[in-house]
């Protein structure tokens, strides 16, 4: 029955079938309960459409287990290694929110000799010109429309048609290059590269149109890249009402086939279906390398966009919230060129939500928790992350295991009063929403040793537990674990966090979530043998490999009533920092072990200059010759527990110059 529900699914979404026959189809569907037959990006999948798993997603075969893969339907005949998955909707976050579809494999034996020719200004700022390319590369180029990748975009409300989004690293490439050689000298200062991810967009005529909107830019604020321009390519040529709007630009009602349009992302711009016949193109954009000078931040923006993002996700439950989620896409489209336009007293959408006892009204930005649920403000951003990521709780995604109700409000005055009223005053909760896990108890400490000879001499007295080799390497095993050991995960865009309240750490009015424990600071002996100095004497013992999330702080606000928490993950960009780098643990080691000859100078200048674990931690902690240190990592910057080391090492710099200066005071008392 599973399998017939897979078949039939690719059969009804050909668009043959009569609303009956859907309308019993879904119904079946909905009779339909299952397990996950796999987790791939965070994302529980089935191989078949159920009351769970509605939302159908394409990924690369090989992903898939090997023994759950041949379960799975293969669709699309030109691109046999795409695999059908369907998902829970609710599970989405802004990881999965679109299924980005890896398709290099279908250029990989093509020329892909793109030229632009016969350019033309269409208005300031906007170019047309002809794609020419081998008949090869022509007909993979018109096959993409017709591959049957189409998935519904969560924005459906605003636009027509239908579009799917890929990968494609070498039609990048072979753009980028014609791109570079058909664009004014002006246009390409500072041009990177074509985007390599694309949008196929498919119309059919009588289909609504894709409504009056501007283009988001990419902006990648650690490689200093940002999109200015549009690129379209149509795969399909034809007439329409326009088939393209500039407003303020130029409207072009013909457009004929492989015709690439590009335009400065400013542009507000709408397109029409074609009267007779498909309307098919590809969407990228120009990226370019922009000075840190020539950008400016503005907080308001990057809230507005978190605030989309959150009502995009929340919209698969209430999806009358969709259409603010685009309001606000345009807004901040709109405000990366023109700034933010004061806004007026109309009322705006907010989720309020019930967590295990606890209430809270949140906008995607903006999250409230009121004082009278006995709430501490490490829970509130506990939840906060749990909410804004929609994290994975075992098996359920947090906004699947919340209460959520829409309420549209001007202003945010009313929000104290109605948590309050949740629960009535005074009450006070039961248990903590977010309880702390006490990772100790999955290593208890060892049982006492018996010097025990082995099981076969002691027969039936013979006690594992206790037993020395067995307890030596339980003990081994353990700390393996312990560096390794995830307890009481917590999925966050697809990869394992601890959630751990302890690193929940409160500055002014900022809540720090640490990813790993402050170095405790080394009690140094006032004096000094004349082997070396005190940095001289701190050695690497281990190396242990660790991972930083690095998570923006959460702003906090407290008045009487409840807590005020602004999160923005994205910073107004399309990209989080994460990264794995080696943890060098400190150990003192004795100075005979440098074994440097006292009367050799050489040897005592060598010595003298080797800091090793300071060295392990990160060259730039060494200060230069001149006294300067030098300029901390990407990832160290602004970092709390950086900082911390970093005044550690200040204060120990102080001591030793300190001594160094006592030193030099000594050599010329004595003559020496």
């Amino acid at each position: 029955m599973n399998t017939e529900l897979r078949d039939r699914f690719f059969a009804l979404s050909a668009g043959s079938a009569s609303e009956d026959e859907v309308a019993r189809y879904r119904a079946e569907v909905d009779a339909t309960d299952t397990d996950a037959a796999a987790v791939i990006d965070g994302l529980s999948v089935s191989w078949h459409p159920s009351a769970r798993f509605k939302a159908v997603r394409f990924l690369d075969v090989e992903r898939i287990n090997e023994t759950a893969r041949d379960l799975f339907a293969r669709p699309s005949e030109e691109a046999p290694h795409l695999a059908a998955v369907f998902v829970d909707p609710r599970e989405l976050s802004f990881r999965t929110f679109e299924n980005i579809v890896p398709l290099d494999r279908l250029f990989e034996s093509a020329s892909l000799d793109f030229t632009l020719a016969g350019r033309v200004e269409l208005a300031q700022d906007a170019y047309a010109a002809q794609l020419r390319l081998p008949d090869t590369d022509r007909a993979r180029l018109e096959g993409l429309h017709e591959l049957d990748l189409y998935v519904r975009p969560l924005n459906s409300s605003s636009r027509g048609g239908e579009r799917f989004i890929f990968h494609s690293a070498l039609l990048a490439d072979a753009l980028t290059k014609a791109v570079s050689k058909a664009l004014p000298q002006a246009v390409l200062d500072g041009f990177s590269h074509v985007n390599p991810v694309f949008r196929c967009n498919r119309f059919e005529p009588g289909d609504a149109n894709f409504h009056h909107h501007r283009d988001t830019p990419y902006y990648d604020a650690a490689r200093g890249h940002v999109s200015r321009y549009t690129l379209l390519l149509y795969l399909t040529g034809g007439s329409g009402q326009p088939a393209l709007d500039l407003t303020g630009g130029a409207a072009l009602t013909e457009i004929d086939a492989f015709t690439c349009v590009i335009f400065d992302q400013r542009y507000e711009h709408e397109g029409a279906p074609y009267r007779d016949g498909r309307k098919a193109f590809l969407r990228t954009e120009l990226i370019f390398h922009q000075a840190d000078s020539e950008i400016e931040h503005d907080p308001g923006i990057g809230a507005l966009f978190s605030k989309a993002c959150y009502l995009t996700g929340e919209s698969v439950f209430a999806p009358e919230l969709a259409r603010h989620a685009d309001t606000y896409y345009n807004q901040v489209a709109d405000a990366h060129w023109n700034g933010l336009s004061v806004g007026d007293s109309a009322s705006e959408p907010f989720v309020h939500k019930q967590f295990r006892g606890v209430d809270f009204v949140a906008n995607g930005y903006d999250f409230w928790f009121a004082k009278s649920e006995g709430i501490s403000l490490t829970e509130c951003a506990a939840i906060t992350l749990l909410d804004y990521f929609n994290c994975k709780l075992g098996e359920t995604a947090f906004r699947d295991a919340c209460d959520s109700s829409v309420i549209e409000a001007t202003g945010t005055g009313w929000i104290s009063a109605f948590l309050r009223n949740q629960r009535g005053e005074g009450s006070v909760r039961v248990a903590e929403a977010v309880a702390a896990f006490d990772k100790s108890l999955f290593f208890p400490e060892s049982e006492e040793t018996d010097n025990a000879c082995c099981p076969f001499h002691e027969r039936g007295e013979f006690d594992a537990t206790r037993f020395d080799e067995i307890v030596d390497l339980n003990e081994a095993a353990q700390t393996f674990a312990k560096a390794h050991i995830m307890p009481a995960p917590i999925l966050m865009l697809g990869q394992d966090v601890v959630l751990d309240p302890e690193k929940f750490v409160v500055r002014g009015n900022q809540i720090h979530v640490l990813s790993k424990e402050s170095l405790a600071p080394v009690n140094f002996a006032a004096c000094w043998n004349s082997g070396g100095t005190p940095p001289n004497y701190i050695d690497v013992a281990a190396t242990v490999g660790a991972a930083h999330f690095l998570v923006p702080p959460i702003v906090f606000f407290e008045t009487e009533d409840f807590y005020h928490l602004q999160f923005d993950f994205f910073r107004n960009t399309w990209m989080v920092k994460h990264q794995q780098s080696p943890v060098p643990v400190p150990r003192i080691r004795d100075i005979d072990e440098m074994d440097f000859d006292p009367d050799d100078w050489d040897t005592r200048v060598e010595a003298a200059v080797a800091y090793p674990w300071m060295a392990a931690v990160d060259p730039s902690l060494i200060k230069e010759p001149s006294g300067k240190r030098k300029a901390a990592p990407w990832w160290a910057d602004g970092s709390p527990l950086v900082n911390d080391l970093l005044d550690c090492l200040d204060e120990i710099a102080e001591k030793y110059e300190d001594w160094e200066e006592n030193q030099k005071e000594a050599e010329s008392e004595d003559g020496s």
